[in-house]
């Protein structure tokens, strides 16, 4: 990730350069119904405060989207839903019940964790791999949900006065160099950005992250976990500190820790009642399963697994990435006999049945796997990993169709991510559907933020051959939805910038199409 802000704080700040002529829209799509009346969102009024709600949706979802294009973000359904399924637990406490609220893993060995605005959370997989406990875990995701809760980027930016969103976008660019680079990259890009006088500005401050530590542990113990997890995990992580600058964690550099904020945290934790509840099972198969993903090949995992399960570590997290490890060595029948015994002891784990599936289909036997995959999606119907990789297999068994029509009935009734989307136009295009194969290429388009290569995805739906009415009818519906919205941000654009500025910016960026 060190390697990886730069480029991205350089994207934003080129982004901003341009002033948002091909935003993402202000608030999410509902992806779900495209034809259903109009999901695009109220641009409020020109004179609406510097960050708006949009607004912050608008730098956070730049800030998904170029870390998306840059390959950062593990795009894996099953370590998002389980993510996102404890992100939700924390940020549904907060006073506006956690909507809008997405949690990604980035592919980064350092232990860090970052928020932006908009309710974008960023968890390092170092940082999975550093936990020993559900609830540390939760406990650094419930300290970043609190940033974004209490706006406190937004707020910082708010105290520069007459400041543009473009502005506001080139500040993001020198926090996310800061959040990760340490204090000297931030510096240098505040300085680009703003000035010398805007450094003191940015920083989060000691009260900032004080309180983001007490919100945090309330949403915590609020959500079921120890709320001593967080202190837990920044007092494992501040033992690093006597050690030389290069090891010291990131998430200290970004996170200072005295020892006055750990008492603070502790006697914040002691205000909760202990605990009752366990670690769920999936948090130690999803640490292995991050382990197994983000792997550089230097290490024969499946060995490593191997020692510890002959050391006596035979816990289901071990069983499980031996497992994983074993299909990524191309041992897929021994990974299917690892895993068939533990999918009978544990039913109720979606993520045993999946790799068993998966690892079946990997062995050649596609019979066996598309009878566990059916099986499951009895077991957990409409549930986003079974769905996928359910869908995955068909098509590699010649059922494109059943493919299809199965990712859109996931489609219909769950929000999407923009992956599966992905997947449901690979789908349509190999079942012979061009229309609705670039229609769904469309729809990735808007997850991605990029409505006017969605806007000529649309078109192509339009054009293709052989649609039915009703396929033309919704096509048509949200190009008009996403041509609108193109021309409400450019409208809006022009009188932000009452000195001409913003429409001198829009006719460059037309340009360079």
């Amino acid at each position: 990730m060190r390697r990886l802000l730069p480029a991205l704080a350089a994207a934003l700040l080129t982004l901003a350069g341009v002033a948002f002529a091909d935003d993402p829209p202000s608030t999410p799509l509902t992806l779900s119904t495209p034809a259903a009346g109009s999901d695009l969102p109220d641009m409020g009024s020109p004179a609406a405060a510097v960050l708006s709600r949009s607004d912050e949706y608008r730098l956070g979802a730049m800030v998904a989207h170029q870390l998306r294009d840059q390959n950062a973000l593990l795009e894996d359904p099953e370590v998002s839903e389980y993510v996102n399924g404890v992100g939700l637990r924390l940020a549904s406490q907060s006073a506006e019940g956690g909507r809008g609220f997405q949690y990604f893993v980035i592919k980064d060995p350092a232990i860090n964790a970052f928020a932006v605005p908009g309710g974008f959370v960023f968890i390092n997989a170092g940082t999975v791999l550093a936990s020993s406990t559900e609830s540390e875990l939760a406990g650094v995701m419930a300290h970043e949900t609190a940033h974004v809760t209490q706006h406190h980027i937004a707020r910082m930016i708010r105290n520069q006065q007459q400041q543009s969103i473009a502005s506001a976008a080139a500040l993001l660019a020198a926090i996310l160099l800061g959040a990760i680079g340490g204090g000297q990259a931030m510096e240098g890009g505040i300085a680009a950005a703003q000035g010398v006088a805007a450094q003191q500005q940015i920083n989060f401050s000691r009260d900032n992250e004080w309180e983001a530590d007490r919100v945090g542990i309330g949403f915590l113990a609020g959500a079921g976990f120890d709320p001593n997890g967080m202190g837990q995990m920044f007092e494992t992580m501040s033992r690093h500190e006597g050690l030389a600058v290069t090891y010291i964690p990131a998430m200290l550099i970004d996170h200072p820790m005295t020892s006055d904020r750990i008492a603070e945290q502790r006697a914040r934790a002691a205000q909760f009642p202990p605990r009752k509840g366990k670690d769920s099972r999936s948090y130690e198969l999803i640490r292995e399963r991050v382990r197994v993903l983000t792997g550089t090949g230097d290490v024969d995992l499946a060995q490593a697994y191997a020692q510890k399960l002959a050391r006596g570590h035979a816990g289901l997290g071990n069983r499980y990435g031996e497992a994983l490890a074993l299909m990524a060595g191309n041992r897929a029948d021994e990974a299917a006999t690892v895993l068939a015994p533990l999918v009978q002891q544990h039913e109720a784990l979606t993520l045993l049945h999946v790799a068993l599936g998966q690892a079946q289909a990997k062995a050649g036997h596609l019979d066996e796997a598309l009878a566990t995959f059916q099986h499951a999606e009895e077991l957990f119907p409409r549930n986003v990993p079974v769905t996928v990789r359910y869908a995955e297999t068909l098509m590699a068994a010649g059922r494109p169709a059943d493919a299809h029509n199965m990712l859109l009935d996931l489609f219909n009734n769950v929000p999407p991510t923009p992956d599966q989307i992905r997947l449901t136009a690979l789908a349509a295009s190999a079942a012979g559907d061009a229309g609705d194969a670039y229609f769904y290429m469309g729809e990735y388009q808007i997850a991605g933020g990029d409505l006017a290569l969605a806007a000529q995805q649309l078109q192509l739906a339009l054009a293709s051959p052989n649609i039915s009415t009703i396929q033309r009818q919704r096509y048509q519906a949200r190009l008009d939805e996403v041509r609108d919205y193109l021309a409400s941000t450019r409208k809006r654009r022009v009188t932000d910038n009452g000195d001409g500025r913003g429409q001198q910016t829009g006719q460059q960026r037309g340009g360079g199409h």
